[in-house]
């Protein structure tokens, strides 16, 4: 059966440089990314290009992720998140479409190497600390005393609210990166079985198509998975803005 884990394995495909010792290459985690950006560059230019009264599908599409994300976006943190629109629409789509291209057979997924998801999550926190730093000053620390308090309660709920805020950035790129990692490895576990089954003459092809079905209803699953772990991943990035444009509870 083949190694579920190689399909993460990160290959150097171009040498570029070395710098203290280290090597600077360019690789298929950095081939993939650029295939993303290319295509979405690509799909929005091109249906925002000619910006019809009745619009075709690529401008149909367009349209409709703008409106998706400025919803989300207004919902939770209301009209003065817009101005945060650019950085969440292009986490979206770059998410949704790193984790669409990994379900392509021997693609690579962007998204299973924590390096990826964890540099996301920490442009996301530093955005919010600077923002409400830059916006509210000293004010900006209310976030971690909720109001109706008890004081002498308050000591400990700041502590917890203090890790809470500090831990963001491990929930928001692990959830990311373990869904994807796991989702891939299942999926390579059962292909490997129709494999593995289909080597065995007559009879292994009727073993065979438990595990095929399962490769077909978990690759739907890994489907509906990858928008919604995009998704998600949006949807607290508008939360942790929120708390930058209204600190407090």
């Amino acid at each position: 059966m083949a190694d579920p884990i190689h399909q993460f394995q990160i290959v150097k495909l171009l040498p570029i440089a070395t710098v203290g010792g280290h090597e600077i290459s360019f690789t298929n985690s950095a081939l993939f990314m650029i295939i993303a950006v290319t295509g979405i560059a690509a799909l929005l230019i091109g249906g925002t290009s000619r910006r019809a009264l009745v619009p075709g599908r690529l401008q149909s599409f367009a349209e409709m992720t703008y409106e998706f994300v400025a919803d989300t976006l207004k919902t939770n943190v209301g009209p003065e998140g817009m101005r945060f629109f650019p950085l969440v629409f292009t986490i979206f789509m770059f998410i949704v479409t790193v984790n669409m291209i990994g379900l392509i057979p021997y693609a690579f997924t962007v998204t299973s190497h924590i390096i990826i998801t964890v540099a996301l999550a920490l442009l996301v926190f530093f955005t919010v600390v600077i923002y409400g730093v830059f916006r509210h000053g000293w004010r900006f620390l209310k976030l971690f005393v909720p109001s109706g308090i008890p004081i002498y309660i308050l000591p400990m709920i700041v502590l917890i609210e203090i890790m809470s805020f500090f831990s963001r950035p491990v929930s928001h790129s692990v959830r990311l990166f373990a869904n994807m990692l796991a989702g891939h490895i299942t999926l390579k576990v059962f292909a490997g079985f129709v494999t593995l089954l289909g080597t065995m003459g007559f009879v292994g092809w009727f073993g065979a198509a438990l595990p095929l079905a399962m490769v077909v209803a978990l690759t739907a699953l890994e489907l509906l998975v990858a928008f919604l772990q995009a998704y998600v991943f949006a949807i607290l990035t508008c939360i942790y803005l929120n708390d930058a444009i209204h600190p407090g509870h």
